[in-house]
């Protein structure tokens, strides 16, 4: 039977997201700087902080930053700590405090950042989450991924390319990292639903693409019984599928991961990984910026659902045309 008519036939779908109560200028305490520059008809700075500036996933969320900065006429910065370094975000937001008219913020840990969020909040200055949310804080709106429902959605996606039996790896580049937390919660989840496969390791890999790699070939060498990979994000995503090639095992070594990198495409295409999830990190870095910037202008804004879009070897060549 077919990928397709085993979980969706449509490029694009859309998760749900808790419910969540609009929010207006009117009810909120705007920092008089922010408001005179408002009533002075100024350009807004902007900052977009991001978790790992360093992260293969980083220039696409910048790109849509960027183009939400030229298309709505503000200045927005794309900031972040190379690396997921929370000391490194709390540090950064703290030294611009003074500068900013708006924060989006994806952040490295819910707890270490949810404090910082609400001081930024009780200064005057608007705060929306993006791509990571952070529902501990008072942040105003989300706009991405329902982090745990699209790890829900990988591993139902696992379970099915597996036939419901197996043993399958999880990987991820940062198993400490908040959005890697609630992916790996949703993932396990999914695949409760298939008692015949088993979740033997959560390998930790790091973010250098040499060591992804070495780790996920140690890890497969020191067990060959797993017969599924499935990937948490953009860069183990690609070894993966690179070691299938390698290996022979493409076909044989199930793979799901997340994103649409070059490398990740052709590996769909060729069949060496079965399917990927993207997260439209553009979409998301330009939602940061204006969800921001209608707030600021006295529009009422509410949580943004970007979706999930799901690709195989029968529609990646939507993606390889672009």
């Amino acid at each position: 039977m077919k990928l397709r008519n085993l979980l969706i036939a449509a490029a694009i779908a859309v998760l749900p997201m808790s419910a969540h109560a609009e929010q207006k200028l009117a009810d909120f305490k705007l920092a008089d700087r922010i408001k005179a520059k408002l009533d002075a008809g100024q350009k807004l700075d902007i900052y977009v902080s991001f978790h790992d500036v360093s992260n293969e996933f980083a220039p696409f969320i910048k790109a849509g930053v960027e183009r939400g900065g030229k298309e709505l006429d503000v200045n927005a910065n794309f900031v972040g700590p190379v690396g997921s370094d929370a000391d490194g975000q709390i540090s950064e937001i703290e030294t611009l405090m003074g500068k900013m008219d708006g924060l989006a913020i994806s952040s490295v840990s819910t707890d270490a950042l949810a404090p910082v969020i609400d001081r930024v909040l009780a200064a005057g200055i608007p705060v929306v989450t993006y791509n990571t949310d952070n529902p501990d804080s008072k942040r105003l709106a989300f706009a991405g991924q329902d982090l745990v429902q699209s790890g829900v959605e990988a591993g139902k996606l696992m379970g099915k390319v597996l036939d419901g039996k197996g043993k399958v790896m999880i990987t991820t580049i940062d198993a400490a990292a908040q959005w890697s937390l609630d992916r790996e919660k949703g993932a396990r989840e999914g695949l409760k639903e298939f008692p015949g496969i088993e979740v033997v390791s959560t390998l930790n890999t790091g973010t250098d693409p040499q060591k992804i790699y070495s780790s996920i070939e140690n890890a497969m060498l020191g067990d060959p019984s797993i017969t599924g990979i499935l990937s948490l994000e953009c860069c183990s995503t690609p070894a993966a599928g690179e070691w299938a090639a390698r290996n022979g095992q493409t076909g044989k070594l199930k793979i799901v991961g997340f994103d649409l990198l070059d490398q990740t495409v052709d590996l769909v295409s060729n069949g060496n990984i079965q399917a990927t999830i993207d997260q439209a990190p553009e979409k998301q870095g330009f939602a940061a910026v204006d969800l921001l910037v209608k707030f600021l202008r006295g529009a009422p804004i509410d949580n943004l659902d970007t979706g999930v879009g799901v690709y195989t070897q029968e529609n990646i060549a939507e993606i390889a045309k672009k």
